[in-house]
This record gives structure tokens, C-alpha cells and sequence, in this order.
């Protein structure tokens, strides 16, 4: 739709009084499910970020990064394997998941922002000791349990001006590689800078009542009643370790945490920068 110069004027006055809450704020973006995979969209999410960054909001880029590593495993001959929904990650399997997340994916993205006009600099947990992890579990093999955030590398970056990528590996104190879940990844890093938002884009429009149903969205949550959720089996399946990352931002000092749709075109401007917002929004 094309829109004429006056209507363009009227759009970014009515985004005035949102761009002033969150300029010199920080935002954290969980970037993953399909609008990782789709090119449009995945330009979309590029575009949002930058012009987040370019207006002076503080935005982090998390990502993981799961399709691919199993991609490139397939092609190594590697089988994956997976427990409670977690990647048995053995020593060739941490290889490639360092190699993945860290290089091919972690400076893919640097590249879009910076063609966007944005300032990126990709980083890893492992960098700085920015996570620092232990084994979870041993039959799980090199998958870590977050021990604790140096969050001092990703305030660096910010305060010159750039947006950090961070890829979801961590490193032990013995100086081992861990692959962590980048949904906890992006919880901890959010409750480190005290984000104002924490955005976690999924395959989903939220949390709905009736999961058939998208009409049920439920825009916002206390986190005193996502018990009754999880009792009532709203929150249910491959929704429940979202929610509770949503939950475990909020009690590390996040103001808000958002699960929302990543395939609704410009989902993030829609919900930092217009009144409707989208998603469902965990709060206090």
C-alpha cells in the first residue's frame, strides 16, 4: 500500500510517544522459529532491529540456531538425538554446534544488520566468560546449566553504539564448550542489563486459551496466575519452557517479557512502537 507523504508524517507522529519510552533503553530480542528460516521475514526482523537502534533504543540480538546445526550435522554424517527436548550434545555434536552458532549463523546476521545500516558486533557466550555454564545433565552430554552472567562485554558494545548478536554457547570454568538452550540464554542476559523488554518470537501468537483457537490470545499475564494456567493446561507442551523463561526474566528484574508471533510481518515495531502491541506480555 502506498502512502502519501502526509500519511507518512501522521505515522511517525503517532509513533512519538513510544520511540520516547524506550530511547536509551534496553530491549532484548530471542530471534528464532521461522522468521529465522524465512528470507522476507527474516529481513523484516533486520530491519526492525535497526531502525530500533538508529532511533537510540539499546537492542541485543539473541539467537540459537537448531535447524541449522542439524542441517549441517546431516551433512557430516552425524544423527541427532534428542532428550525432553534438549540436544544430547556429545563432543563432535558441541563442535558443530560452536562452528554453527558462533560462525555461520552468528556472523550471517552481523552481515544483514550492518547491510540495513545498522552497527553489529557478533559475540558468544563464550567470549568475555559472558556465560559461564556447568554440565545439566550427564546423559545430556555438553548441554550447560547457566551459573552466571558477565554481563560487562554485551554493556560494552552497547554503550558504543552497537547492536551485540549473541550466540547462545557457553564456556565452563574448566574452560569446556556448552551449548545452552537460547531461550534461558536470552532470559539471563535480559535480567543481567535490566531490560526494559525482553521479546521471545515464535511459531505461535501467544498464549491462547483454546490452542486451536487464535481468537483466545491472552494479551497479558501476571505472573502470580501462570499457576492456574499451568493447572488449567493453558500453558501446556512446548509453551511451558517459554512461559517460564518469560517468568524467570520478570523475577530477575525484566519489566516486561513478550512471547509473540515472529511471522506477523514487523512484529517487533508493532509491539514497542504502536498501542495494540502483540503477543502475550508477562508482567509483575
Amino acid at each position: 500500500m502506498d502512502l502519501s507523504n502526509y500519511e507518512r508524517a501522521e505515522v511517525l507522529t503517532q509513533a512519538l510517544p513510544y520511540i520516547k519510552r524506550y530511547v536509551g533503553k534496553t530491549v532484548v530480542v530471542k530471534y528464532g522459529g521461522n522468521a529465522m528460516i524465512n528470507e522476507t521475514l527474516k529481513e523484516q526482523v533486520m530491519e526492525d532491529v535497526t531502525l530500533l537502534s538508529l532511533i537510540g533504543v539499546k537492542v541485543v540480538l539473541v539467537h540459537g540456531g537448531g535447524p541449522e546445526i542439524t542441517s549441517v550435522m546431516n551433512k557430516l554424517g552425524l544423527s541427532p538425538t534428542f532428550v525432553d527436548g534438549l540436544r544430547v550434545t556429545d563432543k563432535d555434536t558441541v563442535d558443530v554446534v560452536q562452528m554453527v552458532l558462533a560462525g555461520k549463523i552468528n556472523k550471517s546476521l552481523v552481515r544483514y544488520l550492518e547491510a540495513k545500516g545498522g552497527k553489529a558486533m557478533g559475540i558468544s557466550g563464550i567470549d568475555g566468560k559472558l556465560i559461564v555454564a556447568k554440565q545439566k545433565d550427564e546423559k545430556l552430554g555438553y548441554v550447560g546449566e547457566i551459573e552466571k552472567i558477565n554481563i560487562k562485554p554485551v554493556f560494552d558494545l552497547l554503550e558504543k553504539g552497537y547492536i551485540p548478536v549473541v550466540s547462545t554457547i557457553a564456556t565452563g570454568e574448566d574452560g569446556q564448550t556448552y551449548n545452552i538452550n537460547g531461550d534461558t540464554a536470552a532470559a539471563h542476559l535480559a535480567g543481567a542489563l535490566s531490560a526494559k523488554r525482553l521479546i521471545m518470537m515464535t511459531d505461535i501468537s501467544g498464549v491462547l486459551r483454546d490452542k486451536d483457537d487464535p481468537s483466545t490470545l491472552i494479551p497479558e499475564i501476571h505472573v502470580a496466575e501462570a499457576e492456574k494456567l499451568y493447572r488449567e493446561g493453558v500453558i501446556s507442551g512446548g509453551m511451558i519452557p517459554k512461559v517460564e523463561c518469560c517468568i524467570n526474566a520478570i523475577k530477575l528484574g525484566v519489566k516486561r517479557a513478550i512471547i509473540m508471533d515472529g511471522r506477523v510481518p514487523h512484529s517487533i515495531l508493532m509491539e514497542l512502537l504502536t498501542n495494540e502491541g502483540s503477543g502475550t506480555m508477562f508482567v509483575e
